[in-house]
């Protein structure tokens, strides 16, 4: 640790990771939280893998491949938001079909692609250490897009996400908000694409916010842990894989997953507990 310590004053790179992982954190924290209550995990992972395909026809046409995957996931939020507000029955096969179609796209685009770029991979598997100034400052752009979204319709958001029928009654667009919704997740995949790649976006999106519903109900005090969680993991991750020599993007999530089984079974003995003194004080009752 005391190693990680010292690179970190000196390192710009490091530096740049480090502020990386929070601005992640934020995004994930706030939108995460949404994710886990709102149960939209597998709609969240139709959208993260179909942003391959986005990201497979940039590097094909030579654009920068962070603009393919924001436009890529803001069209599959769109596309998978209406598919599962017109057939909800067969949500789980479509947005299957969806979530291969998009990697299929992106590893088509990719083979035509001449030569073997390194980039791209760092992209699909994370590498926080290789995160350039310019885009922390496109991550805090898409941080304040997020975050201005969230406090200006957080009502909207939360009359949808915890009961729809209501807010239609209270004569709410639930089908414009949940799609906005959408709109927001895939840009938070956008900002953690650049942390843990695309293959271990998911899992930092959600295990923090699941984490804090296991000990939280309020959903803007489950967002602020969330958001407090992911930054112990980013930067916890960062600075367990640096002497090791480990994949720091593979390392959050590992963080982030013993973590989550830890307060999973903590919460399971603490409701055990209180069970059985509840069961106990009946007993006693004459």
């Amino acid at each position: 640790m005391s190693a990680f310590l010292e690179a970190l004053v000196s390192q710009t790179f490091l530096q740049n990771a480090l502020i990386g992982g929070i601005l992640a954190s934020v995004a994930c924290g706030v939108m995460g939280a949404y994710v886990v209550v709102k149960r939209i995990g597998f709609l969240a992972g139709g959208i993260a893998h179909a942003v391959l395909g986005g990201m497979g026809m940039a590097y094909f046409f030579g654009v920068n491949p962070i603009g393919g995957a924001l436009a890529a996931a803001v069209v599959a939020a769109l596309l998978i938001g209406w598919v599962n507000l017109r057939w909800r029955q067969n949500e789980d096969t479509i947005i299957a079909a969806l979530w291969a179609i998009g990697m299929a796209v992106g590893v088509l685009f990719i083979s035509r692609t001449p030569g073997y770029n390194v980039d791209l991979m760092s992209y699909l598997f994370g590498n926080i250490l290789m995160v350039p100034r310019q885009a922390l400052y496109f991550m805090a752009g898409l941080d304040a897009i997020i975050l201005s979204v969230v406090l200006l319709f957080h009502k909207q958001f939360l009359a949808i996400c915890f009961d729809e029928e209501f807010a239609r009654l209270r004569g709410i667009p639930v089908d414009f908000f949940y799609l906005l919704l959408l709109v927001m997740v895939a840009l938070t995949v956008v900002i953690l694409i650049q942390v843990v790649g695309l293959i271990l976006v998911i899992a930092l999106l959600t295990l923090p916010a699941a984490i804090a519903v296991l000990y939280l109900h309020s959903l803007s005090a489950i967002m602020l842990l969330a958001a407090v969680l992911g930054v112990a993991f980013t930067s916890g991750g960062l600075a367990l894989s640096y002497a090791p020599d480990l994949p720091a993007g593979a390392t959050m999530i590992v963080l982030a997953g013993a973590t989550y089984l830890v307060a999973l079974a903590t919460r399971g003995l603490l409701t055990h507990y209180q069970r059985r003194k509840q069961t106990g004080a009946k007993d006693r009752i004459p």
